[in-house]
């Protein structure tokens, strides 16, 4: 029991001792996570040289730390999942995915380079074997997830190169643990480097954890979008994930658990918002990022106690050793950063990287806990040669203090020094332009305030005199800055309006009306005209909502499933969700009409008001274009989903009262509870979306064509078996000119065009096209294209002569048409 209390005193008195640091650290603008290092540090010093005999408390305190072991499992198992998963949940991954050639190269063929750099130069100036210090190389070589993410989060740096460090930290790291196990498992067999054997090792090992991570993360999401309202099982699920993922990858299945842990984190992080209603989300980042805390905060500190002891036996030789590996990392980084990345670039496989971002990528390789985790691996094992294990230890000890103590501390310097600290002037413009906003409105408010609370009328103009001079002074600085481009401005406003589209997204789904697919690609709506804009302008804004205003890869899969296979159930899947997007974009674009746009116009200016107002006028009215042709083909299905929104709608406002009177304490919780479990039941009413029939039933569209729907019940069940239903999208070329006729068509429903000259033809619902070029086998004569949705009949080819033999009447009514057209053709 003594033994429990004196650790739980040592952990506790640790923890408290540590967060005291942050604010010291705010005090005197040094990164938090350098400073518990220093903690650390100075409090394993003052452990092994203080007796803590007759010190009560302090006493029992600093034997406690001194009994405890830090070891690399104790890393690697209790702290690194928790906090490489709190570090990649927050990463955006269309952001990473924008870097991932970069990020991946920088992890994996970077991180090779730095292990050959710096292993064949520690192994000219000692006496020690290439394996030895190859797995030197790997362990130095690990840019620690930990202290970067920390560092940058707290310096605050531009979002392109934070994704870039963080990215390449949380990679390079697994990559490291990877190499190091193949190399260690050489060191203990007095084995020779096998080149051909180690990669294999390394790809099953490398794309294994990604695959487990992916797997688990998706089971995860199955589970989460099946659970209710219970954000407290959601957050559990979410650390057990981390954990999981980690133990199943490493120590069952043998592959990278830490790559495990980061793709399951990826996978959390962008499916997850889409599971998880936007308030629990919330609150599971909240916690995972107080998780991420008190491990960040440990870790550091526990790292810092070990040091001395591992630093307590260096000497000359082991000094000239630790600067002479300082170099060679360095001088392998800048190889890396200054030569691999600008190589990329010269043969197009990533985006370009300023020489700033890459002074700050060099710089910013930090080493930390997961450096000194391997070294612990190799100072722990017994089966390896003492003097490679001191080697080893004091080698990674002093490069880790190196990074933390020199390079850390000297980040926010170098970052003001490049002017990454700086906003931009397009962000400086909005900066000015909303404080100028604002203290406009407290100076003309401060006088009714004041009047409201009986204060002396003096005060309150000196007050409001006050703020009426800082609007002049930002007002003057305004004046003096570079004006923007109106297109400048135009951007920041499509970009502003953006993200409250992202916002709108995620309130649908917050209240159900709408499901977690279709708010995935509601939000890769979003994102795919956010990336148009930053890529081509406001032409490339136009190109994306044109192009997610189309029919995409996974849609015309589906119709050709149904064309081909006669496959209908997924391009119903397909189709209801087409509707529900484009009903979900309607309502998302007239609230940021009606509310967001206001609130943008005050920023950006009353002309560029004017022309966001008119972008956004034309995706509303492409937008309900596309949606009043689903409309005309599926009228059924447009009514029953807008009574089912409604109802939502219905419930929203009935749950919204009851709230409110809960608030009031008009109602008392047990009936504010009975009437929530009556809303809950009438909400799973609604929670199945109806389903969509596509009508392509042949016997039934037979019956739509008139000529065909006086023929006999026997006769049109014939004919239907082997005409072939179709559906057409608006806009698809259905034949083309000059191509070999292999059916013919008849129009079930809906209208398409024949491109004949002088001016197209249009044919309706009842009509036919395609028979000319079977009659006379002839190329096709003209273009037909859909001029909305269709459903058509398809008769091929050796299908035609059989069925007009049997039926006269058809014969009759298609020659009598053709030899019509062709008449028509020869006057024209």
């Amino acid at each position: 029991m003594e033994h429990i209390s004196d650790t739980v005193l040592g952990l506790t008195g640790l923890l408290a001792l540590a967060v005291l640091m942050l604010p010291v650290a705010g005090r005197v603008n040094f990164p938090y996570t350098v400073l518990l290092a220093a903690v650390g540090v100075l409090l394993g010093v003052v452990v092994l040289l203080v007796d803590p005999r007759n010190l009560g408390i302090v006493g029992d305190f600093l034997a406690a730390l001194h009994g405890f072991e830090i070891t690399s499992e104790g890393v690697l198992f209790m702290f690194l999942p928790a906090l490489v998963f709190e570090a990649a949940l927050h990463i955006n991954v269309r952001r990473l995915l924008d870097d991932l050639v970069p990020i991946l190269a920088l992890a994996i063929v970077g991180l090779l380079i730095s292990t050959f750099i710096i292993a064949y130069t520690m192994n000219v100036v000692s006496d020690f074997d290439l394996v030895v210090c190859l797995l030197l190389g790997a362990i130095v070589s690990a840019t620690d997830p930990v202290a970067v993410v920390a560092i940058f989060k707290d310096l605050g740096a531009p979002k392109r190169l934070a994704i870039l460090v963080e990215g390449e930290s949380l990679f390079n790291d697994a990559t490291a643990i990877v190499v190091f196990t193949i190399l260690a498992t050489m060191l203990l067999d007095n084995s020779e480097p096998d080149v051909v054997a180690g990669t294999v090792t390394f790809v099953k090992v490398f794309v294994g954890g990604g695959v487990v991570g992916y797997l688990m993360a998706r089971g995860l999401c199955w589970i989460l979008s099946r659970l209710r309202a219970a954000p407290l099982v959601e957050t559990t699920l979410t650390i057990s994930l981390a954990y999981l993922s980690f133990i199943v990858a490493e120590h069952y299945l043998h592959v990278s658990g830490v790559v495990a842990v980061v793709v399951a984190a990826l996978v959390l992080g962008s499916y997850g918002r889409t599971i998880i209603s936007p308030g629990t989300w919330h609150a599971l980042t909240e916690t995972w990022e107080q998780i991420g805390f008190w491990a960040n905060t440990l870790i550091f500190v526990l790292v810092g106690l070990a040091v001395p002891n591992i630093m307590k036996g260096v000497g000359g030789e082991e000094s000239w050793w630790i600067v002479v590996l300082v170099v060679a990392a360095f001088f392998a980084r800048a190889v890396i950063i200054y030569g691999l990345i600008p190589l990329l670039n010269r043969i197009g496989m990533e985006q370009k990287v300023s020489i700033e971002y890459k002074t700050v990528m060099f710089w910013g390789g930090l080493r930390g806990a997961v450096s000194l985790a391997l070294a612990l691996a190799i100072m722990e094992n017994a089966e390896i040669d003492p003097k490679t294990r001191d080697f080893i230890g004091i080698l990674v000890t002093g490069f880790v203090l190196f990074t933390l103590f020199v390079n850390a501390p000297t980040m926010q310097r170098l970052l003001a020094m490049l002017g990454l600290d700086k906003l931009s002037p397009a962000e400086l413009a909005i900066r000015n332009r909303a404080m100028a906003l604002s203290l406009s409105n407290i100076g003309e408010s401060i006088e009714s305030a004041a009047e409201a609370q009986s204060v002396d009328p003096e005060i309150a103009r000196d007050i409001a005199g006050h703020y009426s001079g800082r609007v002049e002074a930002v007002q003057s600085t305004m004046a003096l800055m570079k004006d923007i481009a109106d297109d400048d401005w135009t951007r920041i406003g499509l970009a502003t309006l953006g993200n409250q589209e992202r916002k709108a997204c995620l309130k649908l789904f917050s209240d159900g009306f709408v499901s977690s697919d279709v708010t995935r690609q509601l939000l890769g709506q979003v994102d795919d005209v956010l990336d148009g804009l930053k890529a081509g302008g406001i032409e490339g804004y136009r190109a994306a909502v044109d192009k997610r205003l189309g029919f995409g890869l996974g849609f015309r899969l589906a119709l050709q499933l149904q064309r081909r296979l006669d496959w209908t159930g997924p391009l119903a899947q397909a189709l209801a969700d087409r509707f529900e997007v484009l009903l979900a974009t309607r309502t998302i674009l007239r609230e940021v009409l009606g509310k967001g746009l206001p609130m943008v116009v005050s920023m950006v200016g009353e002309d560029t008001g004017e022309r966001l107002s008119a972008l956004l006028g034309e995706r509303l009215t492409a937008t309900e274009r596309a949606l009043n042709a689903l409309r005309l083909q599926y009228p059924d299905y447009a009514r029953l989903l807008q009574q089912r929104h409604l109802g939502l709608a219905a419930l929203r406002l009935e749950r919204a009262d009851y709230d409110a009177m809960l608030d009031t304490e008009v109602i008392s919780k047990e009936v504010f509870t009975d009437l929530e479990r009556g809303l809950e039941a009438r909400e799973r009413e609604f929670e199945t979306r109806p389903t969509l029939d596509l009508g392509l039933e042949p016997e039934n569209l037979v019956r739509k064509v008139p000529f065909l729907a006086m023929l006999p019940d026997d006769r049109i069940a014939a004919i239907a078996k082997l005409l072939k239903p179709r559906l057409a999208i608006p806009g698809e070329r259905i034949v083309g000119k000059g191509e070999a006729g292999d059916a013919m068509y008849f129009i079930s429903t809906g209208a398409v065009e024949v491109a004949l000259e002088p001016e197209p033809s249009p044919l309706g619902s009842g009509d036919f096209f395609g028979e000319i070029a079977l009659l006379r086998d002839v190329p096709r004569t003209a273009d037909v294209t859909a001029q909305g949705f269709c459903d058509l009949l398809t008769l091929s080819v050796r299908d035609f002569r059989g069925l007009l033999d049997a039926t006269p009447e058809m014969r009759e009514t298609i020659e009598r048409v053709a030899r019509e057209r062709l008449r028509a053709e020869d006057r024209s």
